[in-house]
């Protein structure tokens, strides 16, 4: 998979991460006290998407946007720093760049500030990133759609990158249907159950589910990633294959869905077999809910999990 073109077009975020032990209580309302000992930045949404495919090796563009402030320079750095094209990221003048703000201590997340619009972004910014899309989609290998229902995303931009062969999506439910006629989508359990209806997820619900899921998104495969029980891979064949999870312990599962579909499009993007291409992206997500926070799974943390479970 190393050297594979792949484009990542989403929600791009940073993450801010404050770092502190407890010793006490406030005098001002029954909260911790954190004493800070570090300060730290990462990309986060869209953005831990593309550092995964990075970390596997692969040549990686972005397409997406970020407000006119401070932080949008933050977000720069860090694409730069990771060796990410970042000529598809579009400064726009009426939202901020989305910060997720989290407070740490003694490895637990105390709490979480939010800063987003979640509002649509404007026809003239939404064709600013359709049209990068369509210059690149034709010379990449995959695209990726990271969806975090901030607004960005569109019929027009998901039908922008038509030119490109592989096209993996990761959808929120509420946007579903912007994503008809892709390659693949790749909800995870909770997300496929809201888009379908259906409240249960016993074997006969989780068939019906990915049937349904097929026959609305017009793709060619269905990829449900299901935690602690691994992911289903539904296709036109009609038959089911089940792919368990490897995790030895789970620590963190942020970010582990966004560690799969940047495996699995980024494995379609080398020929590999729908087969393998889940079974590579369950791998990829059992090494990465061993670590604390958003990670990514390098090509040794992988073998070694296919080595452990062979």
């Amino acid at each position: 998979m190393r050297g594979r073109s792949v484009l990542v077009v989403g929600d791009l975020m940073i993450d801010e991460w404050i770092w502190g032990t407890v010793s006490r209580i406030s005098p001002e309302a029954p909260v911790p006290v954190v004493a800070v000992s570090n300060h730290s930045f990462t990309l986060g949404g869209a953005g831990n998407v593309a550092n995964n495919l990075r970390a596997l090796g692969a040549r990686v563009s972005f397409a997406g946007i970020v407000g006119d402030d401070d932080f949008a320079e933050q977000v720069r750095r860090l694409l730069r720093e990771e060796e990410i094209d970042a000529s598809g990221v579009v400064t726009v003048s009426d939202r901020p760049t989305t910060r997720k703000t989290r407070i740490v201590a003694h490895n637990q997340q105390v709490v979480r500030a939010d800063w987003e619009s979640m509002q649509p972004v404007t026809a003239r910014d939404r064709e600013r990133v359709a049209a990068f899309i369509r210059e690149r989609a034709p010379r990449t290998d995959a695209v990726i759609f990271s969806d975090y229902a901030k607004g960005l995303l569109s019929r027009e931009v998901v039908e922008a990158a038509s030119a490109c062969t592989i096209v993996v999506a990761d959808p929120k439910p509420a946007n579903l249907d912007l994503f008809r006629g892709v390659t693949c989508v790749a909800p995870n359990a909770h997300e496929a159950m809201e888009a379908t209806g259906i409240a249960a997820l016993d074997e006969a619900s989780l068939d019906e589910m990915g049937a349904r899921l097929l026959a609305r998104m017009s793709c060619q495969y269905v990829v449900i990633t299901r935690g602690e029980h691994g992911m289903s891979l539904f296709g036109h064949t009609g038959r089911r294959l089940d792919v368990p999870s490897v995790a030895r312990t789970v620590y963190d599962v942020s970010g582990a869905g966004d560690t799969a579909v940047a495996v699995l499009a980024l494995a379609l993007a080398a020929r590999t077999p729908i087969e393998q291409a889940v079974q590579l992206a369950n791998f990829a997500a059992g090494a990465v809910v061993e670590k604390l926070g958003t990670a990514t799974a390098s090509s040794e943390e992988i073998l070694a999990l296919v080595a452990h479970e062979r």
